[in-house]
């Protein structure tokens, strides 16, 4: 029932975007995070390698002019990074937190991606109101269990 869930949460993001103007995130990660209310330490992980990815772009991009799609790519590839750097290092550091891991390798740079263009406040509201919006829906017709 899962696939149906995520074409609910698409409808609802283009929905949202389209009344509010604000991108929840981009309009294929509420779909994503959905899948996961049940495990909130990795939605939080994946929000905090979003920041960290977003903060990344403002340091480097005193120094090197990136806009558009370079901006785009390097935000996705950077969030790639800090997924991986999550896995890798997380684990050595502190081994009890399996569960606290990124959802997807791509989700960080889409989210990251918004908060530049949008600001942190608005996206991440945006991305908290439909994932919730969706995954209450989801539970009143049954399809999360």
């Amino acid at each position: 029932m899962e696939y149906e869930l995520i074409f609910v949460a698409l409808l609802a993001s283009l929905l949202f975007a389209g009344i509010t103007g604000i991108y929840p995130g981009g309009i294929i990660v509420p779909s994503y995070l959905v899948l996961f209310v049940n495990q909130p330490s990795r939605l939080l992980g994946t929000l905090i390698a979003a920041l960290l990815t977003f903060l990344c772009y403002k340091m480097v991009s005193r120094y090197l002019i990136i806009f558009g799609k370079r901006m785009f790519v390097f935000m996705v590839l950077v969030g790639a990074l800090w997924t991986f750097c999550w896995i890798q290092l997380v684990p050595i550091v502190y081994p009890a937190a399996l569960e606290f891991r990124v959802i997807g390798w791509v989700v960080p740079g889409l989210i990251a991606n918004n908060f530049e263009r949008q600001g942190v406040f608005p996206t991440t509201a945006g991305l908290v109101t439909v994932t919730v919006a969706v995954f209450l829906l989801g539970r009143i017709l049954g399809l999360v269990a």
